[in-house]
């Protein structure tokens, strides 16, 4: 039994209906791991049986704590494997666990983000940190920034996603523009907002590593990435009076279910919003 032509027909089935690169390697990592740990007791996967994916899940708890949000998504790739790879409809639903391991995100306060900006005597990091918490922004959606996509006239900032075909616009911090032009002059960026050698896009990983050792540098002894900055900013929203609603949008989230874990507060026009950078 071939895996690799079943997870090579999975890759292709996903990018066909233009799924994000970050999912189909999530999916095709989820249900190698499921197809392995089952290749022995088939001959086709085709003649899978509910059974099978009840004793791998049963096995896989036992084995490891998984969160419940995991399981979620291994679900959700076994479901997608069969229904595009092998034209069959599986109901898992009673494998979804019932109660939500979800947890108010954990989040620096005003003062850690500005000892992690100022600690930084590198202006390229200290860009990179201000453009993540400025706004909220994903990591992914900072290292596809372009140059294009910064707009000092209207004060906004264009975040794309090509492959999925969304857009939407957030703020640009009055200060962050500031030292975005002291920047542009010291760096001359050519094509992305952040480039590393020979102009090609900076790393997702080194933008890790920035936020980290920042965070360390500081005196700040928590574990902080782009995604801890992500959940500062909403939350300091949302200290300030901003309208779940509106931070909803900014955060590019689709689903309303997903901002409310900030919870919920009193509404607040969108106009008066300003990034919570311009407070510190």
């Amino acid at each position: 039994m071939n895996i690799q032509y079943y997870l090579k027909c999975f890759n292709e089935r996903l990018r066909i209906q233009r799924y994000n690169p970050a999912t189909i390697k999530n999916y095709q990592s989820n249900v190698g791991s499921f197809l392995i740990a089952t290749s022995s007791q088939l001959t086709f996967y085709d003649d899978i049986d509910i059974m099978h994916v009840e004793k791998y899940f049963f096995a896989k708890i036992n084995k490891e704590p998984i969160s419940a949000s995991h399981q979620r998504i291994i679900l959700v790739s076994i479901t997608k494997f069969y229904d595009l790879v092998l034209d069959q409809k599986i109901n898992l639903k009673h494998l979804y666990p019932k109660h939500s391991d979800h947890k108010l995100p954990f989040a620096l306060s005003v003062l850690e983000v500005k000892k992690i900006i100022e600690i930084n005597d590198n202006l390229k990091h200290k860009c990179i940190i201000m453009v993540l918490y400025s706004a909220g922004l994903r990591l992914s959606e900072v290292v596809q920034l372009k140059l294009a996509d910064i707009d000092f006239k209207t004060m906004t900032i264009a975040i794309r996603h090509p492959t999925e075909k969304k857009f939407r616009k957030v703020m640009l911090s009055e200060k962050l523009a500031i030292i975005l032009k002291q920047y542009y002059a010291k760096f001359r960026p050519v094509c992305y907002l952040f480039e590393g050698q020979n102009k090609v896009r900076f790393s997702s990983r080194s933008i890790q590593q920035i936020v980290s050792q920042s965070a360390s540098k500081s005196g700040i002894n928590k574990s902080v990435s782009p995604n801890i900055l992500r959940h500062s900013f909403a939350i300091h929203l949302l200290e300030a009076g901003i309208d779940l609603r509106y931070i909803q949008e900014l955060l590019g989230h689709a689903d309303s279910k997903t901002t409310e874990i900030y919870t919920v507060i009193s509404a607040v026009t969108k106009t008066q919003i300003k990034s919570p950078l311009d407070n510190i």
